[in-house]
């Protein structure tokens, strides 16, 4: 791939920058979901070799703003277990995906974004638990090495709605952060060229930052049950939108 900024049009950029933006602040005031929504959105105009790890670097702008200015609340415990499993997962992940057919990515993401709206995610809720933190960073990391947006999955290890709000948005945003640098790790040793990406990423962090500003005022605000359903059709949209891209391709 050599400067593929030049077969971006101007749409494309700005739906891309807008997607970045909404997806921030729907992630800082509803909890989980932006990322979802984020890389069904690239999965129609990003290329299948950069998808995972171009939405990785963003999404780890995303969070790790969040996830800095929630930093007060964190456990550090509770991360440091998570991490574990995490780094453990990154590293058998450099086997399978020399094994990957990037083609089947957009297929996988689709798939996986139709569980997330219509299945049932397990309310897991090991958050106290060393050895359920450790089996969920493990499981959670090599599942967002191939579609990506896992968030939902690692919102529901760590118990997402109980507890206090602000100590679980910095739980959750430290440990997605956390998974999308060793995404950016892993797919950076497998030869990535993310120079290449650069203009693109740098402005869709900044757009991020924006949203996850907005968000985070607006947590709290938004009528989560009307919202939940409205971005469930959004999303499965999306979804069957690639499934359709995916068979007449």
């Amino acid at each position: 791939m050599s400067s593929w900024l030049v077969d971006l049009s101007v749409l494309e950029l700005v739906v891309l920058l807008l997607a970045s933006f909404a997806g921030s602040l729907l992630t800082a005031a509803l909890g989980v979901g932006g990322g979802a929504f984020l890389i069904t959105v690239m999965a129609a105009i990003v290329p299948p070799l950069a998808l995972i790890p171009v939405h990785g670097v963003v999404q780890l702008g995303s969070n790790g703003s969040r996830a800095w200015l929630s930093r007060r609340y964190t456990q550090w415990t509770l991360v440091g277990w998570f991490a574990l499993g995490a780094v453990l997962a990154s590293i058998a992940v450099m086997v399978l995906l020399v094994k990957m057919e990037p083609g089947i990515i957009s297929l996988l993401i689709a798939l996986f974004i139709l569980w997330l709206s219509w299945g049932k995610v397990p309310a897991i809720g090991l958050g106290e638990r060393p050895c359920g933190l450790f089996s969920g960073g493990l499981l959670t990391t090599l599942l967002t090495m191939l579609v990506g947006a896992t968030g939902p999955l690692v919102s529901a290890w760590l118990g997402h709605g109980k507890g206090d709000k602000w100590q679980y948005t910095a739980n959750f945003s430290t440990c997605m952060s956390l998974q999308h640098l060793l995404k950016v790790l892993v797919f950076g040793v497998a030869g990535f060229a993310f120079y290449e990406w650069l203009p693109v990423m740098t402005a869709m962090l900044g757009t991020g930052y924006l949203g996850t500003r907005v968000g985070l005022k607006l947590m709290g605000k938004i009528p989560d049950a009307l919202f939940r359903q409205l971005f469930r059709w959004v999303l499965t949209v999306l979804a069957l939108r690639l499934i359709w891209q995916w068979w007449v391709a």
